[in-house]
């Protein structure tokens, strides 16, 4: 009978050392492997070259690499990198690599699909499928690194959780993620380069708090007036701004990191003053400062892009209130549109 076999990045390296202890082998065998899954990024049992034949073979027996593989990739004019990545059971997701003039940034899936129902997002009109494993967003890392030194000649610099999938509602996996990415034996980067964007869940942003996280929080906010807002994102009628107010500040009592608000202007939705003046009062709940986003249209629908003069008028009344505020401008327009806004994004 077949053996059901377990993906071996599941195991952490003191299960690993125990599985070779209980396999009469010696513990530090477990040091090698996981050093070749990680830091070496092994693809399969066989590039462990410094592993005998015979423990190789009993590997293959008993585990899987289920290892990420960039089915299609997409340049644009601009320089971003689009990845169409397939996972083990064949589903795909999407992550990107945008370059600037200083850095480059990997804007990374955390579900296959997503669960929430934003209106104006391409990934929305998918239903969540599944929550990607640790392993599989660490990949998709890798895979951007990979592609800044192939193109750019220097590392990746920076990395956002802002393409498919809410990360807050694949917590676990996110988080562990993130500790391999910032580890020694993993990519040993600082976790204050890591943003991770929520559409906004309270209990889970108080959740990330508590848990004395070190990378930066970033909230799709697109609308300071509750109606507004849950009409853009429906499902935020069950989170209030009031309670997302009050995680936030729960979060900038407990670690001193300023938000990041992510925040389309669209035509005819939140392109008038009210819409303004109540960004504005919410930004002076907590230190923050404030993403413009230009809107890449998935449709001819509801969802436009704004004027020009819409955007400047939230950027002087948001300056005229001290909040600092950049624009950022669509990226990788030659190529698909990526995860609804996640082509958009940069650190």
């Amino acid at each position: 009978m077949e053996i059901d076999k377990k993906d071996i990045r599941a195991l952490s390296k003191e299960q690993l050392r125990d599985f070779f202890v209980a396999n009469d082998d010696k513990a530090f065998r477990g040091n090698q492997v996981y050093e070749w899954l990680w830091s070496k990024g092994a693809h399969s049992f066989e590039d462990m070259t410094n592993v005998s034949k015979g423990t190789r073979t009993m590997l293959e027996t008993h585990f899987v690499i289920n290892h990420i593989k960039v089915d299609t990739m997409q340049r644009s004019e601009d320089g971003t990198v689009k990845n169409a990545v397939r996972l083990h059971d064949g589903l795909v997701v999407e992550s990107v690599l945008i370059p600037t003039n200083t850095r480059t940034t990997a804007c990374v899936s955390s579900q296959v699909g997503c669960s929430l129902d934003c209106n104006f997002c391409a990934t929305a009109r998918l239903k969540r499928m599944r929550n990607l494993e640790p392993a599989e967003i660490y990949d998709q890392v890798i895979a951007i690194d990979k592609e800044s030194r192939l193109y750019y000649n220097h590392p990746l610099s920076n990395i956002v959780f802002m393409g498919m999938g809410e990360p807050l509602m694949n917590y676990n996996n996110v988080l562990k993620a993130i500790e391999m990415i910032t580890s020694p034996e993993g990519l040993g980067m600082s976790p204050k380069r890591i943003m991770v964007s929520t559409s906004g869940v309270p209990k889970m942003i108080k959740k990330l708090a508590d848990d004395d996280v070190k990378f930066k929080l970033a909230v799709s906010l697109h609308s300071a007036i509750d109606e507004i807002r849950s009409r853009i994102m429906p499902f935020s009628a069950n989170f209030p701004l009031a309670d997302l107010r009050e995680s936030l500040e729960y979060w900038y009592r407990k670690t001193k990191s300023k938000i990041s608000y992510e925040y389309v202007v669209w035509k005819d939705i939140n392109d008038n003053k009210a819409s303004i003046d109540a960004l504005v009062k919410f930004c002076k709940y907590v230190p923050c400062k404030v993403n413009l986003i230009e809107y890449n249209p998935i449709d001819d629908g509801e969802f436009q892009q704004a004027s020009e003069e819409s955007i400047n008028a939230y950027i002087k009344a948001l300056e005229a209130s001290g909040i600092v505020v950049k624009v950022r401008r669509s990226r990788g327009k030659d190529i698909d549109a990526a995860c609804g806004q996640l082509a958009n994004k940069e650190a």
